[in-house]
């Protein structure tokens, strides 16, 4: 195993092309991202069960919204993130609670039939590969510029966050909660998943946070980022 390579990290080959994907308005998973999910809908608890028995894996994928609808529902974007349970929780009243980590990015070459339900595609996994190597230790911002403009989002957009928990985590770690958590829209983090290399993404965020300092706070309300 590479140093920083994370446990049960699968090789490029052992990835199955053809994935279960869960389209999701606005929950954007990245490579390293962590993300909980409180599945409820019997097609994407048939979708949970098929992922448990077949590797764990499913595709996390944001429609498309600008585009016409397509015969198995929502246009999607052509580019989501294949995940990985790493836990999950049965409730009483017929929900799964899972944990899902953020493995590599794929291209959709194809859609499928669906199955019980839920949406299949053809994934290339191909042009993603580096997703599977450590991460990078450095994102190409100084850490106080973020912190500052974060700060800043943050009054704006009346949000509150545990400050404790974001000087715990370190810069590539943090950028990619903060990718995933803030309230971005559908496009703009679909940007923030494309952006190629890692200080591109730093890039695209910081103009975000700072476009957001500046932007109306009467939509955010007083939503929270726990």
């Amino acid at each position: 195993m590479a140093s920083g390579m994370r446990p049960f990290q699968p090789a490029l080959g052992e990835l199955d092309p053809r994935i279960p994907i869960f389209p999701l308005g606005g929950a954007m998973l990245l490579p390293y991202g962590r993300m909980p999910l409180n599945v409820f809908e019997p097609r994407y608890l048939a979708l949970i069960d098929a992922a448990l028995a077949n590797g764990r894996m499913f595709g996390m994928i944001q429609p498309d919204i600008l585009k016409p609808e397509v015969e198995n529902g929502p246009s999607l974007f052509g580019i989501g993130c294949l995940g990985r349970i790493t836990s999950f929780t049965e409730t009483d009243d017929g929900r799964i609670i899972i944990s899902v980590l953020g493995v590599i990015r794929f291209a959709v070459t194809e859609e499928l039939e669906t199955r019980q339900g839920y949406r299949q595609v053809m994934a290339d996994f191909s042009p993603y590969a580096q997703d599977l190597q450590p991460e990078a230790p450095e994102i190409g911002l100084p850490r106080k510029m973020l912190l500052d403009t974060l700060r800043g989002y943050f009054d704006r957009q009346s949000l509150s966050v545990d400050w404790d928990a974001i000087g715990e985590m370190d810069d590539p770690t943090l950028l990619t909660a903060l990718c995933m958590m803030c309230p971005f829209t559908t496009s703009e983090k679909q940007a923030l998943l494309e952006a190629e290399p890692l200080a591109s993404r730093a890039e695209i965020l910081l103009a975000l946070l700072e476009i957001g300092m500046h932007g109306s706070g009467a939509e955010a309300g007083a939503r929270r980022l726990s």
